[in-house]
């Protein structure tokens, strides 16, 4: 099994609808080690991401407020399998930046 150091997402800014943001590739698995989101703007962002379709069930981060002018990094250990997915969306349309790393396992 190799595993390849990869940004799975971003840097972009996330819309205010769900949206995906990371795909894993077939016959792969998916290691989401950091998620790093950003809110240059004079107020507070709103930040919502979920693994799979988004639903109250499936959210990591649910309406989690970004302070204006703040940055933020949460270290994290997500195995996502073949074909899962991550969607993200913002209170306020294309304010938040998002980036995603991680790892792919083949």
């Amino acid at each position: 099994m190799a595993r390849t150091p990869k940004r799975m997402a971003g840097p972009a800014l996330v819309s205010n609808a769900a949206a995906d943001k990371y795909t894993v590739p077939g016959s792969t698995v998916g290691l989401v080690r950091s998620i790093h989101v950003s809110n240059p703007s004079a107020s507070a962002v709103d930040f919502t991401l979920s693994i799979g379709a988004d639903a109250a069930g499936t959210r990591l981060f649910d309406g989690y407020p970004i302070a204006a002018d703040t940055q933020k990094t949460f270290w994290c250990y997500h195995a996502l399998a073949a074909a899962e997915k991550i969607q993200a969306f913002a209170g306020t349309n294309n304010i938040i930046t998002l980036t995603i790393d991680g790892d792919e396992i083949t």
